[in-house]
């Protein structure tokens, strides 16, 4: 096959590939074969290769008009985690592209990617350098997290980064000591009063006061640790971080519309997506012999 692909497109780039394996020696040949297999054995699954075998997404038009896409991932099974990571490096690199040669450098419509389990959904290639280049062309990722070690834990030295390139970070709580550590330095020093008292007793009582300015962390650990649960520390890029209340959903006008609200605005994807046609008794049909219509 690849020298029949040879002879009719020379410089086809599959065939330059597999001249490159053919160079392999022959164990180390099968074991790239195992390899590649290894990799590739979730697309035994029919059910994936029917969700890849075409585009549906258009990932390109979601800078175009207002869109909703929903990427639901099992975050406690990682088989599929590479399909996650393989759709933001596609949306990214798309987006990008189209900023650029189409809009100007900038999307008509903000993109923003809220990312939910970050640590839980597998690695996003380059996303060190991703989050510090998309904001130019209006796309915005949030990344959620249980705690800042998770994300150390994937991305190794590059998580520093990624987050010195979020404009703006939102603690909600948790007891992780690293992110509590990381969070009390961020939020700084106050200036406090201290003042010493002494009390010498004998022959010759005497009595001492000593004042003195002392620095002390804003919030502690232990008290970042217990931080009321209502309660969220939000800090922006330029501004000082602030404590500020948790906003209650239910007080939202379009709260009334969600399932927590009425189980019936439940959406039922698995109704959504049957395109059958649903036949009730008195319906009248057509029916046409397709092999015998003239060919055109």
């Amino acid at each position: 096959l690849f020298e029949e692909l040879a002879k009719k497109k020379p410089n086809s780039f599959a065939g330059r590939q597999y001249k490159l394996y053919k160079l392999a020696a022959g164990k180390t040949a099968k074991s790239i074969l195992i390899s590649c297999g290894a990799r590739l054995a979730p697309f035994d699954i029919q059910e994936l290769r029917d969700l890849t075998m075409y585009d549906e997404l258009q990932l390109d038009t979601l800078g175009d008009k207002k869109t909703a896409l929903f990427l639901i991932m099992s975050d406690t099974d990682s088989t599929f985690n590479f399909l996650i990571s393989m759709v933001y490096t596609q949306l990214f690199n798309l987006l990008c592209d189209k900023a650029d040669d189409v809009y100007g450098g900038k999307l008509p419509v903000h993109v923003r990617c809220l990312i939910d389990e970050c640590a839980n959904i597998g690695q996003i290639p380059n996303l060190e350098k991703l989050v510090a280049t998309i904001r130019s062309r209006e796309i915005s990722a949030c990344l959620v997290l249980q705690a800042r070690s998770q994300l150390k834990a994937i991305y190794k030295d590059n998580a520093d980064t990624i987050v010195g390139n979020m404009d703006s970070q939102i603690f909600l709580g948790g007891s992780e000591p690293t992110t509590l550590k990381d969070l009390s330095e961020m939020l700084g020093k106050e200036t406090i009063d201290a003042f010493n008292t002494s009390d010498t007793r004998g022959n010759s009582p005497s009595y001492g006061t000593t004042f003195q300015k002392m620095g002390h962390e804003l919030l502690s650990r232990d008290e970042l640790a217990v931080l009321d649960g209502g309660k969220c520390i939000l800090q922006l890029r330029g501004v000082r971080p602030f404590l500020s209340d948790k906003y209650d959903l239910t007080q939202h006008p379009n709260y009334k519309l969600t399932s927590d609200y009425d189980p019936k605005n439940t959406f039922d994807i698995e109704k959504y997506l049957n395109r059958k046609e649903k036949i009730h008794p008195g319906d009248e049909f057509i029916v046409v012999d397709a092999d015998s219509l003239p060919s055109a």
